[in-house]
């Protein structure tokens, strides 16, 4: 999407003209403020607030929290916002966040500091959440405006948001409304108060009204600039989650440490194999360890070449790659059966460079405790000494390397230190196994495995195997052992229906668990109608938190109904109904997805540590980090470094990591990156606090994403 540059943007002489300060044309001189790049959060337990704090911290972005109610937190005065390192004023803060436009008593110092330090160095203020009123900028709502329920309301972004910091939206902002019973968001819809200097953003119909009124806006006065929002949010909803990213560019003017993106990609498991399929009948899957009805059958699933056919052309279609963890074993004995004939690996292997491929060991073997399966649930046998018996050294590097010869044999464009063991297996499984086999580790060191898949629901970080390190991968319910709509909706209803259901009951048992059943689905239409939007919309969730983490489902779930598109579909078309071309989705292979939460992590710990500082001066951005902490930010499109091209486009701007060698890094910004100026200050007024806003109670606390959840 082509980009227009804000009217309000002005050339670094104009903003030191602006601050008083002497001119420099194009150098910076002494008098030229230093802003360093972190952002004040100051925090009155609102939901708001910590949404954006998260969307920070997320990022990578550093700030400093204030929580309000913090008897021992430190005084907002000059000396805590501003002071002089080497002769040069500094600003301490590059934006500042506050719960509303003026939370402090009447005729607070503290609000007064705030409010010269914006004016002194041109910084931002963002009211996280307030009242429409002309203190921000706003008629009182009572006149023609509206104050209520914005449940199901489909916002949107205006021209000069598209223009200005929302232009990676295509337009629509839709407020979600997931449960009929719960108040999920609260707005106050109103227009400029006469004579404001205000801008509107992002906007929504006025009910009754043939107007729409300001959801997010910019108010600027006496020498400052807000950012007014009127509805209320957590981190969670998909309209924040939507905005976050606007609102952190107009607090930074596009300007920051930290970098956020779009992240989606789907392995697909036991490709090659068959799973075994749910038995609607006995409620559970033969085959598998815990189905001991004597009665069990186990009826395979697996893909057949036109599933092959319909993956490549729906990818295509998408423009998106899937990762198939493969099993060799279930072609190697598909052959030796059929006189070696296997129709599926004849075709999946005619298009091998058409998806990505992930060593997902030989046979699916269990490589943890050896389990002794003649007790339900299982558990791990032991040695005479009552020691746990393990699977062996030998028997792992053997899955292992065999799946990798066959693979490399077969041509598959494989990368050899990715690894996906079955069932995650090897790894610690509470309660049974509260350990990891301990051979696992030194087989994977014998392999040159470097990343690990993980369970995300059961170790959602990051941690070392031996040399390996995990790549924890989302477990979407679409189950393995569904090959169609009905036997997932059957399995669904039993796993999460009560006992009186007919269910399993772990509702009664954990009553935590988000997707509870008040009753049955219909089998008929419970797929689509329940299971489909709840699965796309959590994924969702994940793609706009800047979450890389892979999401995995099963080869079963491409074949028969195919049942695993209409969520994977769904993800991806909603995303492009919501975003700008210049925002695609990140579609990114697993050892890369390891590097990016390592990057991150050592990121964050170097920021925690405080080991990290970054401030802009003029056109130039100074970084010092410790040597061999790869740095992140994010820079207007045209940024410099050491004379080249830094990061790459993303969202309007560019953003990337780069190594700190030791030696402080300097960014060049493009001189239509200028710092926006501050108006004049004459006639700064005091203004009374904010009056208090309603919170529903769906907003403190995550609403589920579907209604009856």
């Amino acid at each position: 999407m082509k980009r227009t540059t804000r009217t309000t943007v002005l050339t670094v002489g104009a903003l030191i003209a602006a601050l008083g300060l002497p001119a420099g044309a194009a150098q910076a001189d002494d008098t030229t403020p230093r802003i360093d790049l972190r952002v004040l959060v100051v925090s009155d337990g609102g939901p708001a607030t910590d949404a954006i704090a998260a969307e920070l911290a997320a990022a990578g972005t550093p700030f400093t929290a204030i929580d309000l109610a913090d008897t021992g937190r430190p005084v907002i005065d000059a000396d805590f916002l501003a002071d002089t390192v080497d002769g040069r004023p500094r600003a301490k803060f590059q934006a500042v966040v506050l719960p509303n436009d003026n939370p402090f008593a009447a005729g607070s110092a503290e609000m007064a500091a705030l409010a010269s330090y914006e004016q002194t160095y041109a910084i931002p203020q963002v009211d996280a959440y307030t009242y429409a009123r002309p203190e921000a900028g706003l008629q009182y709502p009572v006149y023609g405006g509206y104050a209520g329920s914005l449940d199901g309301v489909q916002a949107a972004v205006t021209a000069a948001g598209q223009a200005g910091p929302f232009g990676y939206l295509d337009g629509a902002v839709p407020f979600e409304d997931n449960d009929a019973a719960v108040g999920e968001s609260y707005a106050y819809l109103s227009t400029p108060a006469p004579g404001a200097d205000f801008t509107s953003y992002v906007d929504a119909p006025i009910p009754g009204q043939s107007t729409r009124g300001s959801l997010v806006g910019e108010y600027r006065h006496d020498g400052r600039r807000e950012l007014v929002v009127t509805f209320v949010y957590n981190q969670y909803q998909q309209q924040f989650r939507l905005l976050a990213r606007g609102i952190v560019e107009w607090m930074t003017g596009g300007v920051r440490l930290g970098a956020s993106r779009n992240y989606f990609a789907v392995h697909v498991d036991d490709v090659f194999a068959a799973d075994d399929r749910w038995n609607t009948t006995l409620n559970c899957t033969p085959g598998d360890v815990d189905c001991t009805d004597p009665n069990a059958t186990p009826d395979p699933i697996r893909m057949t070449p036109a599933d092959v056919t319909y993956a490549a052309s729906w990818q295509t279609g998408h423009d998106f790659t899937l990762d198939l963890a493969y099993n060799a074993a279930g072609t190697v004995d598909q052959r030796a059966d059929n006189n070696g004939a296997d129709p599926l690996a004849d075709a999946l292997l005619a298009e091998k460079d058409r998806f990505r491929w992930v060593n997902h060991t030989y046979t699916h073997a269990f490589l943890g405790c050896v389990q002794d399966t003649t007790v339900v649930p299982w558990k791990c046998d032991t040695n005479p000494d009552g020691s746990v018996k393990w699977v062996s050294r030998a028997e792992i590097s053997d899955e292992i390397a065999t799946n990798r010869v066959w693979g490399q044999t077969a041509g598959l464009p494989l990368e050899n230190d990715e690894l996906v063991t079955g069932e995650h297996s090897g790894m610690k499984v509470l309660p049974q196994q509260p350990q990891d086999n301990p051979n696992l580790a030194l087989a994977v060191g014998d392999n040159g495995i470097d990343w690990l898949g993980s369970d995300n629901s059961r170790e959602p970080h990051q941690r070392q195997v031996g040399p390996a390190t995990t790549v924890p991968r989302y477990p979407m319910n679409v189950f393995y052992n569904a090959g169609r709509a009905a036997e997932q909706v059957d399995e669904y209803n039993w796993i999460y229906t009560s006992r009186a259901q007919g269910g399993s009951g772990i509702c009664e048992d954990n009553p935590a668990t988000t997707t509870c059943l008040a009753a049955p689905l219909d089998p008929a239409t419970g797929y689509t109608e329940h299971i489909v939007p709840l699965e796309t919309r959590i994924a969702l969730g994940h793609v706009l938190a800047n979450d890389p983490r892979p999401h995995f489902i099963h080869q079963s779930n491409l074949a028969e109904d195919r049942i695993a598109y209409p969520v994977l579909s769904g993800v991806l078309d909603g995303y492009d109904d919501l975003f700008a071309a210049d925002t695609p989705v990140v579609n990114l292979r697993m050892k890369d997805i390891g590097v990016e939460l390592g990057r991150r992590a050592a990121w964050q710990a170097a920021l925690d540590a405080g080991q990290v500082t970054a401030y802009r001066i003029g056109d130039t951005v100074t970084v010092q980090a410790p040597s061999g902490t790869a740095v992140t930010a994010t820079l207007p499109a045209g940024s410099t470094l050491a004379g080249g091209a830094f990061g790459t486009p993303y969202a309007g701007g560019v953003s990337g990591w780069t190594p700190a060698g030791g030696s402080p890094l300097a960014f060049a910004l493009p001189a239509s990156a200028a710092a926006p100026a501050a108006d004049s200050a004459e006639g700064l007024t005091a203004t009374e606090p904010a009056p208090d806003t309603r919170v529903p109670a769906g907003v403190r606390e995550q609403v589920p994403p579907t209604a009856g959840d």
